[in-house]
C-alpha cells in the first residue's frame, strides 16, 4: 500500500480499533438481534438509480462532525435538520459518518437520518461482515469499502456479502494500484481527489484514473470539491456523482450552505444547457 508513513499509521490505527469495536458490538447486538430489526427487511433505495436520474443533482451530501486531520468541523448541527435540508434542496444521496473515534459519528446518526426518502450511504471503515448486517439493520442502503484499508480478496468477500444482503457497494480508490479491488459486486467507484501521500487535491489525476474504469461502473468524485465549476468539469469527464460534506458542514448553518450551493449548480447547469442549445441552432443554420 503506497501511502505516506503518517497516513499508513492512521489507517493501521483505525483498522486496529475498528476490529476491537466490532468484537464488542457483536457481544452487545448478536446477529440474531440485528435480523429482527424492522429496517433489516425494508426495501432499499438504489444509489445507482438516484445518481443517474437526470432530474437530480448527483450530489452525495455528507453529515460529518469532525475529521482526524482537521478536528471539529461542526458539533452543533443536528443530523435531522441537516439531512432533511439535503433531501429538500436536491441531494441525490445522503452520506452519514458512523465512526466515532475519528469522525465523531454514530450508528444513531444514521438511524435518525432514515426518515429521508433518499439512499443513505454508511460511511465507515468496513473490516468485518458483521458490519454489513449491522448496516442493513440501521437502515443503510449503501456501504463503503475503502481499498486502502483492505486486501483485494477482503474487498471481494465483503462486496459479495453486501450484495447478498441487498445492499449496494461503493468502492473508494486513490491510486491505480487499487483498481485490482474492482469486482462484479461493486456498483459504484469513488475516486478520492486527495493524494494520500501529499494530501494535495488533483482533479486531473482523478480524471485519468476514472478513464481506466470499466464502462459499467458508475463513478463519483470525492474530496476537495468546493465550487460548481469543478463539478461541471468532472461531469463532462464522465463522473456521475460528487461527494461533498465539509464544504457544507463548516458553515454555521449547513442547510443554508447546501441550498445556496444547489442554486448555483442549477444556474450553472441551465446556462451551460443554453449555450449548447444556441451552439446547436447555429450549426443547423450554417
Amino acid at each position: 500500500m503506497n501511502v505516506s508513513p503518517g497516513m499508513k499509521n492512521i489507517l493501521e490505527y483505525i483498522v486496529s480499533y475498528k476490529k476491537q469495536e466490532v468484537d464488542q458490538r457483536k457481544k452487545e447486538s448478536p446477529v440474531g438481534v440485528l435480523e429482527k430489526h424492522p429496517f433489516f427487511i425494508r426495501e432499499i433505495f438504489s444509489m445507482k438509480t438516484f445518481l443517474v436520474d437526470e432530474q437530480r443533482t448527483g450530489i452525495i451530501a455528507e453529515f460529518k462532525k469532525k475529521s482526524p486531520s482537521k478536528g471539529i468541523i461542526n458539533d452543533t448541527a443536528t443530523v435531522e435538520a441537516v439531512t432533511s435540508a439535503y433531501e429538500q434542496y436536491g441531494a441525490s444521496v445522503i452520506s452519514v459518518l458512523t465512526d466515532q473515534p475519528s469522525f465523531g459519528g454514530s450508528t444513531d446518526d444514521l438511524k435518525k437520518a432514515r426518515f429521508n426518502n433518499l439512499p443513505i450511504l454508511r460511511k465507515d471503515f468496513m473490516v468485518d461482515e458483521y458490519q454489513l448486517l449491522e448496516s442493513r439493520a440501521m437502515g443503510a442502503d449503501v456501504i463503503l469499502l475503502i481499498a486502502a484499508c483492505l486486501r483485494p480478496e477482503e474487498t471481494r468477500k465483503l462486496a459479495a456479502t453486501a450484495k447478498q444482503l441487498g445492499l449496494e457497494v461503493l468502492l473508494e480508490i486513490h491510486e491505480e494500484k487499487e483498481l485490482e479491488h474492482l469486482c462484479e459486486e461493486v456498483d459504484v467507484v469513488g475516486i478520492n481527489n486527495r493524494d494520500l501521500k501529499t494530501f494535495s487535491v488533483d482533479i486531473q489525476r482523478s480524471i485519468r484514473l476514472a478513464e481506466q474504469l470499466p464502462l459499467n461502473k458508475l463513478r463519483i468524485a470525492e474530496s476537495g470539491i468546493r465550487d460548481v465549476e469543478t463539478i461541471m468539469h468532472m461531469k463532462a469527464a464522465g463522473f456521475n456523482g460528487f461527494l461533498i460534506g465539509e464544504q457544507f458542514m463548516r458553515s454555521p448553518d449547513p442547510s443554508i450552505a447546501f441550498a445556496s450551493f444547489i442554486d448555483q449548480l442549477k444556474t450553472n447547469f441551465n446556462e451551460s444547457k443554453g449555450l449548447r442549445y444556441d451552439a446547436a441552432r447555429s450549426d443547423k443554420k450554417a
